[in-house]
């Protein structure tokens, strides 16, 4: 058989911030390409047409599709874009009948509630298992009704198969088949310059049950691929595709110590000269861990901070210590690797009063050499979404547009007094809080470029021609003014 896989295009959807979004990364569509390499392992032609990547139009890749003349058509898309899908699979039904599959996040949570009419299966949660037997059935044109994990229609009726059959085995896996992707489109900005790169996936799972992630895909229970298995991926794309860089997609890249440990031995037996980066809690970390991890290549390290006011971070189930993210990125600093600490404004319990003590926090810690500033979203499967269904600790849900879920100037939640716009006003003046400090003006142009540093310079004057400045202090007033 004949499959194409999509991945639309969609950072025209965020406007200004759609250049942050380029500068930063386009990140390979990993699930699709895992999903081809079993395809092709069965013996189907398979094509990957990332949207993103190639900055192709939704009616041109319309036209590339059915030029494929495929038997199958499979979308991938998260919540804010899930719009998107629809409209991709609504152009693609006005010129053929082949039948278009869904998956990822969003209809794995909601499943029936946004199955449309455009689409003929869904896959839900892990699609490896299920997307195997379902080749197997489309191909001998059978039933997929016994096949786990999937919604399917039938007389007009939707149904779902149950539960898929989760992997227990991630060795198991076929290396993805990156060479379906224009590997040459994927470079990321470091402060060492632009790389090549592409994401490897080493953990599945999170034990962790903070309210606004969701693990409806993976679940809590962990499952690791060996480090020999997730080395030879690496050394695959070194030596195929010239990648000089990997984005760890662990949600917790040091979860377990001895396995980070052991993939870092891995890069340095095979001697790959790469670097990489991931994510993970400020209390997972040591000098033993950190120091390792510099030698086998990492440049970056990213910590969920969100805030630091008590309450909320109960409320969050935040169970880590702030004492953590100053000894940790102490720790970072010593070892040169850029680290980057994620904030979140809009929490049950924020106020006027919360949102300063975050940003005063990261204004004395100079430490903290870089953060970032997101507005909360609550994703469908998130603990955050139900609370704000409930209207629970001051949140009210504004609307259920998710192509409005986004977590830059935008908003969809009133928390307390703050209202959506007002949410919006506070993040745009929390990047001029933040970025008025002279020791983070270095980082932010290596890696968003002069084009970059203008367009934030932009977002800090509105701050004063809107009259938002109650999140700053005199002093960086008078800098700011100097300097406009």
């Amino acid at each position: 058989m004949k499959i194409c896989l999509l991945y639309p295009k969609w950072t025209g959807e965020y406007g200004i911030i759609s250049h942050f979004a380029k500068k930063a990364a386009i990140w390979p569509p990993l699930n699709l390409a895992y999903l081809a390499a079993i395809a092709e392992n069965k013996g189907h032609e398979v094509i990957i047409i990332d949207g993103e990547a190639e900055r192709m139009p939704l009616k041109e890749m319309v036209d590339k599709t059915l030029n494929f003349n495929p038997d199958i058509i499979g979308i991938t898309a998260t919540t804010p874009f899930y719009h998107i899908a629809i409209n991709l699979a609504k152009e693609l039904k006005k010129r053929t009948k082949v039948p278009i599959s869904i998956g990822g996040p969003h209809i794995t949570v909601l499943k029936e509630e946004v199955f449309d009419d455009c689409f003929d299966y869904g896959f839900i949660g892990e699609a490896e298992d299920s997307w195997n037997t379902f080749l197997d059935k489309i191909e001998k044109r059978e039933s997929i009704k016994n096949v786990k994990g999937i919604l399917y229609r039938d007389n007009n009726k939707i149904r779902f198969t149950g539960q898929t059959n989760p992997l227990h085995n991630l060795d198991e896996l076929p290396l993805p088949a990156r060479h379906l992707l224009n590997m040459d489109k994927y470079k990321i900005g470091t402060l060492q310059g632009k790389k090549n790169f592409t994401t490897v996936m080493t953990v599945r799972g999170c034990p962790y049950k903070c309210i606004f992630c969701s693990t409806k895909v993976f679940g809590h229970n962990i499952k690791k691929r060996s480090p020999k298995k997730v080395v030879e991926e690496m050394k695959d794309a070194v030596e195929k595709y010239d990648v000089e860089h990997f984005m760890f997609l662990d949600d917790t890249l040091t979860l377990d110590k001895n396995h980070i440990l052991n993939i870092c031995d891995e890069i340095l037996k095979e001697n790959l000269k790469i670097t990489f980066e991931g994510s993970t809690r400020a209390n997972l970390v040591d000098e033993e861990l950190i120091s390792k991890m510099k030698e086998a290549g990492l440049i970056r390290l990213s910590f969920g901070l969100e805030s630091v006011d008590e309450n909320i971070r109960k409320i969050m189930k935040k169970m880590v210590s702030l004492d953590s993210y100053i000894e940790a990125n102490k720790l970072t600093n010593k070892y040169s690797i850029e680290t980057l600490n994620s904030c979140m404004i809009g929490l049950p319990g924020e106020s006027e009063d919360t949102v300063k003590k975050t940003l005063k926090f990261l204004r004395e810690s100079k430490e903290i050499k870089q953060a970032n500033i997101s507005i909360a979203v609550p994703y469908p499967g998130t603990e955050l979404y139900e609370m704000a269904k409930r209207g629970e600790y001051g949140l009210k849900l504004i609307t259920g547009d998710f192509s409005k879920y986004r977590r830059y100037n935008a908003s969809v939640m009133k928390v307390g007094d703050l209202t959506p716009e007002d949410l919006i006003d506070i993040q745009n003046e929390a990047f001029a809080s933040i970025y008025l400090a002279p020791w983070r003006w270095g980082p932010m142009i290596k890696k968003s470029g002069f084009f970059g540093a203008v367009l934030t310079t932009n977002r800090l004057i509105k701050c004063l021609v809107k009259g938002k400045t109650r999140y700053l202090t005199n002093k960086q007033l008078e800098i700011k003014n100097e300097r406009h």
